[in-house]
Order: C-alpha cells, then structure tokens, then sequence
C-alpha cells in the first residue's frame, strides 16, 4: 500500500507552519500529497503554495516553482467551474447534451464565472458532493500534479477541451489570446491556454499536460508533470512510443497502459 499525507481544507484548518512541517515529514517520506476543496480560498492557495515549495526545494528546483504553482492553481479553478457548471444545469433542469439546453446553461455560467459568485456556490458545491481533488506524487525525476472531479465529461465536453488546449499551443503569450477573444476569453478556455503557453514558454512537452475521463472510477483527470531532469520522458509520449513500437492501435494499448502509484515510485 502506498502511503499518503491528506491535507484536507474542508475538515481542518492547519496554519502555513504546521501544513509545512506535514509536507516536509510526507516529501523526507516520499508519500503522495493530496487536499480536496470546494473552492480554492486564501487558505487552499497558500496551502498549494506550501506544498509545492517543499517538495521542488526538496530536490533542488525551486526554479520551477511558478510555473508549478501557477499551472496547478488554473486546473485546480478550471475543475471548480466544471463544478460550477453542473449545478447550474441541474438548478436549471437542463440536458448538457441538448444544443438548445447547452447554450442557455451556458450563457449563466459565463455570467458566473467571477471569483465572488463562484464561492457563493460552495454550499451548492457540498450539497451535491462537487469536490476537487488535488494530488501530487513525485521523485527526483518528475513532479506530477493530478487535479480530479469526481463525476464524467461528456463525450462533447472532453472534445472540446482537447480541441482548446491544442488551440492554446498556437498562441505565444496570453496578450495574443486576448486580442483573438477579447471579451469572451473567460468562456474560451483561458485556464488552458495559460497552461500551454507556460508549458510552451518553460520548453516542456506538451504532452506533459493529460486530460480524460475514467468510466471505472467515474472521474475526471487533468494530470500534469513537470519534469525535474532533462531526460524525463512524459507518460503520453511513451505510451506514443508503444503504440509504434508494437505496431497497434492506440485504444487496443490504452487497457493496458497503466501508471500507478506503486509503479511511479519503483
């Protein structure tokens, strides 16, 4: 069994200097790191800060620490508006795979998307047991950080997440991105997009950034590792890299292709 340190915003508050020595007694231990939260808080942002600051000061990369804390911060907020979404259309009683549905659902949660309203819904947020979860494991050659939703996109939905992150890479700064978008940039990925212009910007592969939907454990996964040595290989190019190698299809190998803890740490 692969031992973990919860630190969970919800049940009990810690201040940064106890969350600190959790963090270094968890990274001395090499445990997985995980918190859940409804919305990210002052508290659950200074949380994340003490995290990540521990574990890239462990191994000697606090380089990477903004683009570490900036990229988590953006996943932990783009899952917390996927919360945000599916209370609206169930407050609504609307059908997300419904055109008609879809556009009016959508035209109110753009209207909400400000940090104020969003943590108005906190009490929606439990109500309807919408949580985010982040977790982070490691070891000298890779930080991953996972972000989760414990419900499924939509088939439609996840199509047009990977379509805006393949977008993102074609834009060199977030001033471009703005200038295409203007006005409407808060409802067209932008969380995304400043993932991969910083992905971009720090040279890190691309597919270090994965995204999909787990039908066994009906979840959704946002997964990013951040390399700590110049010849880490991310987990969506080896499985490429099969996938040629073994000369079949990709969705024959995807059953197959597993990365656990317990692998991770071998």
């Amino acid at each position: 069994m692969i031992s973990s340190c919860i630190i969970n915003e919800v049940l009990v508050r810690l201040n940064e200097h106890q969350i600190a020595g959790k963090v270094d007694n968890a990274v001395n231990s090499q445990k997985v790191i995980s918190f859940r939260t409804y919305t990210l808080t002052e508290y659950g942002e200074m949380t994340l800060k003490t995290i990540l600051q521990g574990i890239l000061e462990n191994y000697n990369r606090i380089d990477l620490f903004d683009i570490a804390y900036t990229s988590a911060k953006e996943l932990i907020i783009n899952a917390t508006k996927a919360n945000l979404k599916r209370v609206l259309f169930k407050q609504m009683n609307l059908d997300l795979n419904n055109p008609h549905d879809y556009e009016i659902g959508m035209e109110c949660f753009r209207s909400n998307l400000t940090e104020d309203k969003i943590r108005s819904f906190r009490d929606k947020f439990k109500e309807n047991n919408l949580h985010v979860t982040t977790t982070l494991y490691y070891n000298m050659n890779v930080l991953n950080i996972k972000v989760k939703n414990n419900f499924m996109l939509e088939p439609f939905e996840e199509r047009r997440i990977r379509d805006r992150f393949a977008h993102a890479t074609s834009f060199s700064s977030l001033f471009d991105f703005f200038m295409e978008y203007g006005e409407n940039s808060e409802g067209s990925g932008l969380g995304l997009t400043l993932v991969g212009i910083l992905l971009d910007q720090s040279h890190i592969d691309k597919h270090a950034f994965t995204l999909y939907s787990s039908h066994k454990y009906h979840e959704t996964i946002a997964k990013l590792e951040i390399p700590l040595v110049d010849y880490y290989i991310p987990k969506r190019q080896k499985f490429d890299m099969e996938v040629e190698e073994l000369g079949i299809s990709p969705e024959e190998l995807r059953d197959e292709f597993h990365y656990t803890y317990k692998d991770f740490r071998r």
